[in-house]
């Protein structure tokens, strides 16, 4: 792979994305390798993600995707409509392993990602999504989290696990409340400290959306393009939150079926990837896009924009949200998953979510 011309695509996609997100129908921007046929080439290009192809003769002008942009080729791929993801099942006792059911009280289930440290104390504390653990920023810092989640039949107080410890807040469309201040500057596209081929691929993969699994996360009717334009849009780089194990002797550091993390990789396009989630349990996959900016659908009419995000195949369903995506030949974390569609599985870089949360695995 050039990677001349992978940062020329990179800078093309920076100039063009905010005019193709406002085309109707585009659901994100990410940079990968042409598909032809059906078939994937060895051909990078700015692939264009609509929620459905659609004939050239049923869109505007203004909706068209133009075959290139600033000198980049495009290609257009039907990834389908992106829903934060939910579902449920079993109760894990004495030994909690991650990659079951968990979620916060009033959502429906989601997935334990897996066991990380605080970097300043060093206390054990639960991994997992902001809208699987702190209910899309409805939560309050110490609410109960379950485990299995309610859909799977977990209750108060019998099924009180964890206790909500903190999380990063999400920005939705023009909800300044729910989401938080505006940042200053967009996060950056490539991490200070230089520009490597690692320190590229680790922000070619670095910032998403946050769709996975809970209970408030069943995605509704998208408002209109025209309505999301003139509100205003601040970029999401996690949807991630931590609970505090009411007694870390019950958790497992392994994932069921895959064992225990050893540390962490950068995603690389083209590699091969696994993940145990509480819908699907253990599904195998390949990254397909790299540097994707993503609109995810909420609930409630809600909708938010990641940046710096990963796109899979489809290896997850509803409930697998939280899940640690890992490279596939070895029990190093690439990513938390956290959104999807039945084209395409999202997950967020892991050293993002790790520096955002200041934990380590």
């Amino acid at each position: 792979m050039s990677m001349d011309l992978f940062r020329q695509l990179l800078e093309a996609q920076r100039i063009a994305q905010a005019d193709l997100l406002r085309r109707r129908g585009v659901v994100g921007v990410a940079i990968g390798y042409r598909n032809y046929k059906e078939q994937v080439t060895d051909q990078l290009a700015m692939a264009v993600l609509v929620e459905k192809k659609k004939p050239v003769e049923a869109l505007s002008a203004d909706d068209l995707i133009p075959p290139d942009v600033n000198g980049a080729r495009t290609d257009v791929v039907e990834i389908g409509r992106l829903e934060a993801l939910t579902n449920p099942r079993d109760r894990f006792r004495p030994n909690i392993p991650a990659g079951v059911s968990i979620g916060h009280y009033m959502v429906t289930a989601g997935t334990l990602g897996g066991i990380v440290f605080d970097r300043n104390t060093g206390e054990p504390l639960i991994l997992s999504n902001n809208h699987v653990l702190a209910n899309s920023n409805e939560a309050e810092i110490g609410d109960a989290i379950l485990q299995p989640g309610p859909t799977d039949h977990g209750v108060r107080p019998d099924d009180v696990v964890a206790k909500l410890h903190r999380f990063e807040m999400l920005r939705f469309y023009g909800d300044p409340e729910r989401g938080s201040t505006p940042p200053t500057t967009t996060p950056p596209l490539f991490p200070p400290g230089g520009c490597d081929i690692a320190e590229l691929w680790v922000t070619v993969g670095n910032a998403l959306s946050k769709l996975s699994g809970s209970s408030k996360r069943l995605a509704t009717v998208r408002p209109p393009k025209a309505q999301i334009e003139s509100a205003p849009i601040y970029p999401n780089r996690v949807d991630a939150a931590l609970a505090r194990p009411i007694n870390p002797m019950l958790f497992q550091q392994s994932i069921v079926g895959i064992g225990r993390p050893n540390g962490t990789k950068l995603a690389q396009l083209a590699m091969k990837i696994r993940k145990q989630g509480r819908t699907t349990g253990y599904t195998e996959g390949q990254v397909t896009l790299m540097n994707a900016t993503v609109d995810v659908s909420y609930a409630d009419n809600l909708q938010a924009r990641f940046v710096g995000q990963v796109i899979a195949t489809p290896i997850s369903q509803g409930g697998d949200s939280g899940a640690l995506i890992m490279e596939r030949d070895s029990l190093k974390a690439v990513g938390l998953l956290f959104a999807g569609s039945r084209r395409a599985t999202i997950f967020t870089p892991i050293q993002t979510v790790l520096d955002v949360l200041e934990v380590d695995l």
